[in-house]
């Protein structure tokens, strides 16, 4: 799958997510539930107009995946 991440500044000076891109399809972040910090990684949790999934970003390449999709 073809995943891009369009990021804006957060609250603490950092980037976040704003956009995610399933190839084609743009999927709005409406807010940003929860981040966290592993070795070399870097997690949020976010939910969006399609409902909630958790990205994780590679810390020296910047590479994003799909970690999770959440549903309750």
């Amino acid at each position: 799958m073809d995943l891009r991440v369009e990021c804006d500044v957060g609250p603490l000076a950092e980037l976040e997510p704003s956009v995610i891109w399933f190839g084609s399809r743009r999927v709005v972040v409406q807010s940003i539930i929860d981040r966290w910090y592993g070795s070399g990684r870097r997690w949020w949790k976010v939910d969006t107009e399609d409902g909630l999934y958790v990205l994780r970003r590679e810390n020296g390449s910047g590479a994003w995946e799909l970690a999770a999709v959440v549903r309750e």
